[in-house]
């Protein structure tokens, strides 16, 4: 970096808080206007596509992009995230079809496959250890906030536009963001031949495909397509491990991804994002379907998670220095279990008072949790590594994401199956759109509750074997030049 990038820090900053908006902000407000771009184009078979292959494309590329920064430096990759994004956002707008509106978010995703390792990697290079997590803390924010106001602006767009601009609302943002960059990042590189691993990155991203797509389909009846992708995964991997050890400057540096604080981080992300996808799949079914709350009901006993999050992670990123990363990372992993614990006390009749506090105390670990984890991987590597690195950690929780709801819904469809064979998926939705119940509703609200019972002990195994992980990180020492293990 040249030595003037601290006069121009704030303006960075703030394209790098537009950017990760950006994508915060898409899930939810996407969300919202699916019913009516369902009645607009139709195929409600292909629902799921329309987020799954956003992270598909997400997933699978973050690592790649997250090389591509250390050999070409953050603002090429970052601006090239911000037009592909912006291309996609343009063109699932102007979707014919549901198969074309998946095709494009796929686009999407690619885009913020760059976006998302990059901008955080930038902090990494702008802030020194003692202020970076401060920082990780109002990214926190952009995330909470970006929850919060999604749904709304979503609603608003429907209610007074096209549903194509839950799409277009992006271009604008772009724009600045990407002029943010170009007239404020400032980056010296050493003019050097640099060798591109193009075998390896292609490799991963058709292995890391192939793991999604084949997790996707779990549960459905398309087992030709999950059978392909599993294929795809073990064929791809082997090929990928074996051009690693022999290029001269892999794609994805294993010797990286085994250092230990990396690792032990990577485990933590890992396992929590296959918590916190447990948690905001099922909570809002059994609060509606179980304790006969409303959707709004639902959705605030999530939202305080959420909110929960930027809350600590603010806290703990004040407090790096004070406590150590070790504690704080620790002790966000030991909130994990104690607030996934109280689903476990869940009833039929209850409160949703319980659920709520329950996913208050999960966010306050995930708070802790992934601003020091974050610290802790940025400072194991130098500069020429910490795209990679900062990528590394990402992957791993898009992929407990995937993984997760992959898995806790086959321990919900295998419950079911256990509980009350007779239940319909039918008599489930008309649970869930009847909140109240009634009549022939009581057995299927009883069978529900079970299932998702044990789903939630899946929850809290999940959130128990967080804590466990984050027990081997080595302790941590931080100050003004960075981290290093003791």
């Amino acid at each position: 970096m040249r030595a003037d990038i601290q006069l121009n820090r704030p303006a960075i900053l703030a394209s790098i808080m537009l950017t990760s908006f950006m994508i915060a902000i898409e899930a939810t407000i996407v969300s919202t206007a699916m019913p009516q771009i369902v009645s607009h184009l139709g195929n409600l078979k292909l629902y799921s596509w329309i987020f799954a292959s956003f992270l598909l494309t997400q997933t699978a590329t973050t690592v790649v992009f997250g090389k591509l920064a250390d050999l070409y430096g953050r603002k090429h990759i970052v601006l090239i995230g911000i037009a592909i994004f912006l291309l996609g956002s343009l063109a699932c707008g102007f979707a014919w079809s549901m198969p074309a509106l998946i095709v494009f978010r796929a686009l999407q995703g690619l885009g913020a496959g760059a976006m998302m390792p990059i901008t955080a990697t930038l902090i990494g290079d702008l802030y020194p250890a003692a202020e970076r997590g401060k920082v990780q803390g109002w990214l926190a924010s952009v995330w909470g906030i970006s929850s919060v106001l999604g749904p709304l602006a979503g609603a608003l767009v429907i209610k007074h536009l096209s549903w194509a601009w839950v799409f277009w609302i992006n271009v604008p943002l772009c724009l600045a963001a990407a002029a943010g960059f170009i007239i404020y990042l400032r980056e010296d590189l050493e003019h050097q031949q640099r060798s591109v691993d193009v075998t390896g990155a292609l490799l991963f991203t058709i292995a890391i495909t192939g793991l999604m797509l084949a997790l996707t389909e779990i549960g459905s009846t398309h087992r030709t397509t999950m059978m392909c992708g599993l294929i795809a995964f073990v064929v791809a991997g082997i090929l990928f491990a074996v051009q690693e050890k022999r290029a001269s400057d892999p794609m994805v540096s294993l010797k990286v991804w085994a250092h230990r604080p990396i690792a032990v981080s990577n485990a933590v992300s890992l396992f929590s994002g296959m918590t916190t996808i447990g948690l905001t799949t099922f909570l809002p079914m059994y609060v509606q379907a179980v304790l006969g709350r409303s959707a709004v009901i639902a959705g605030l006993t999530l939202t305080v998670m959420v909110l929960g999050w930027p809350i600590t992670a603010t806290y703990a990123a004040r407090n790096l220095v004070r406590f150590g990363l070790r504690p704080i990372l620790i002790t966000g992993c030991l909130l994990m279990p104690i607030g996934a614990s109280l689903f476990l006390f869940l009833h039929a009749g209850g409160s949703p008072w319980l659920a709520g506090t329950a996913s208050l105390i999960m966010g306050f670990g995930m708070g802790c949790l992934s601003t020091a984890g974050m610290v802790i991987v940025q400072n194991a590597v130098g500069w020429t590594e910490r795209g990679a690195a900062t990528a590394s950690q990402m992957f791993a929780r898009s992929l407990g994401s995937t993984v997760g709801a992959a898995l806790l819904g086959g321990v919900l469809n295998i419950s079911l199956a256990a509980h009350g064979s007779t239940v319909k998926s039918d008599q489930i939705r008309d649970l869930l759109d009847k909140v109240g119940g009634g009549g022939g509703m009581d057995a299927v609200r009883t069978t529900l509750d079970r299932a998702l019972h044990i789903t939630f002990w899946g929850v809290f195994v999940l959130a128990l074997l967080t804590f466990v992980a984050s027990l081997a990180i080595p302790a941590v020492r931080i100050d003004t030049a960075g981290t290093r293990e003791d």
